[in-house]
């Protein structure tokens, strides 16, 4: 299993992203304006591009360059361009830490 602490929850504020390498994995912690926390592989499936720079609303993150949306809970795409998901890795929080195992997709 590879289970890792990336993050506290102190250092992600509600609303925004971070990127974060576990594994050899760049993946997106994203903490919605709920306070609830997600990891998304960082990638836009539309191209290469950094989700963790794009923009958090509600429950989905934008990508910069295109505007696609993708769902924080699932990673399906919202719009178009991108029309393929992104992956989602379990998220664990053990009181003030962030753990994130890449071995759990959802």
């Amino acid at each position: 299993m590879t289970r890792e602490l990336v993050a506290n929850l102190d250092s992600l504020a509600p609303g925004s992203a971070v990127k974060v390498v576990v594994d050899g994995h760049p993946i997106a912690l994203v903490r919605e304006s709920s306070g609830s926390v997600h990891a998304l592989g960082d990638r836009c499936s539309h191209g290469d591009i950094s989700l963790s720079e794009g923009f958090v609303e509600d429950d989905s993150i934008e990508c910069w360059a295109h505007g696609s949306k993708f769902g924080l809970a699932d990673g399906a795409p919202r719009n178009f361009p991108a029309f393929e998901p992104v992956p989602v890795y379990d998220v664990e929080i053990d009181g003030n830490d962030i753990y994130v195992d890449t071995d759990k997709r959802k």
